[in-house]
């Protein structure tokens, strides 16, 4: 198995910049990772990261939203972010020669967005909101994490709510970005065919038509104990009951993740594994079945979801329940681990 070869610096602006050089392709991918989730929001700004993360599209100080969307198709790249509980994510894919124009768009995008047309796209994440409420399968993951960590942060949804993206004021989207986005709380990384001295270069030179805030990583306060469990329930008119049941799990600087990663490749992470085939391909009771674990910084989640009919939750559920003792008690084939291990 070969070892990664990645290699790091700091930027005098403050972000840490990592890459990894692959010859052997002609493309390099490139991505902007923001230390702000909403992990990092108030009550009063549930949804800010995300809102963001959606005008950054929207146009900045050098570039319209027309002009960012022309010059990546121009370029045969693509674009595109998302907003998690613990970071924000630019990233884009582009021929190997076209990084320096890339660089230089996605610079302006992430630290200099114009915060125009706030009322159009804050139309535009109200509709993902209700969309995503009616989508249980989505949704249910949402009641988990609240039942997890009850009112702490990581208990609200990424995409925030409907009163907040209602109301919320530029000035307290510029102020948010200003204090999130700061130099130090950004990496940015790279993979393809380009050499980590050129890449640093290129960040500098599409620095000197826009610095970072100043500023240094963000230090978020722990999670000490997670709540006591508890129980969710959301009432819709669909077919299919949507269930998660799980538990805190580990963060994502624990040793043990990765003896958790085949532990999860084994319970239901893969066609193969247990859940999979004891309660879809023998039994028929679900089209859907899978486990999950998310890492944070100082916690995480694990869990089973699975969507089935009323008259096949109770055995469904009897089926997850012994499938996660037998694992509790060690009683794990080798070739299960092999597989495992081969899969990941």
């Amino acid at each position: 198995m070969q070892v990664q070869k990645y290699v790091f610096s700091e930027l005098d602006t403050g972000e840490r910049v990592i890459s990894e050089r692959v010859p052997s392709v002609r493309s390099v991918a490139l991505g902007f990772w923001i230390g702000a989730g909403s992990r990092d929001e108030t009550d009063a700004k549930a949804g800010v990261s995300h809102f963001i993360e959606h005008l950054l599209f929207k146009g900045s100080q050098h570039y319209t939203a027309q002009q960012i969307a022309e010059i990546f198709d121009g370029l045969g790249g693509e674009l595109n972010a998302a907003t998690s509980r613990e970071h924000t994510m630019v990233y884009a894919r582009v021929p190997d020669d076209h990084v320096q124009t890339a660089l230089n768009v996605m610079t302006d995008m992430v630290f200099a967005p114009a915060f125009t047309d706030l009322d159009s796209e804050r139309a535009v994440v109200l509709e993902e909101i209700a969309m995503y409420e009616d989508t249980p399968q989505e949704l249910v993951h949402d009641l988990f994490s609240e039942a997890v960590f009850g009112r702490h942060a990581l208990g609200r949804p990424v995409i925030g709510t409907a009163e907040v993206i209602s109301s919320v004021t530029k000035r307290v989207l510029s102020t948010y970005h200003r204090q999130m986005y700061a130099g130090g709380n950004v990496v940015i990384a790279a993979a393809g065919n380009i050499e980590h001295n050129r890449l640093v270069r290129m960040l500098q030179r599409s620095q000197s038509q826009q610095r970072p805030p100043a500023g240094g990583p963000r230090v978020r306060r722990p999670l000490v104990k997670a709540p006591s469990p508890s129980f969710r329930f959301a009432k819709k008119d669909t077919e299919q009951y949507h269930v998660c049941l799980g538990a805190p799990g580990i963060s994502r600087s624990d040793r043990r993740r990765f003896a958790a990663s085949i532990l999860d490749a084994i319970l239901g992470g893969s066609a193969s594994s247990r859940l999979f085939q004891e309660i879809r391909e023998k039994r028929g009771m679900a089209y859907a079945v899978y486990s999950f674990a998310s890492q944070y910084t100082d916690t995480g989640l694990v869990g089973v979801y699975l969507g089935t009919r009323e008259e096949n939750l109770a055995p469904c559920l009897e089926i997850a329940g012994k499938q996660l003792l037998e694992i509790a008690a060690g009683r794990i084939k080798p070739e299960e681990v092999a597989r495992a291990k081969d899969n990941l």
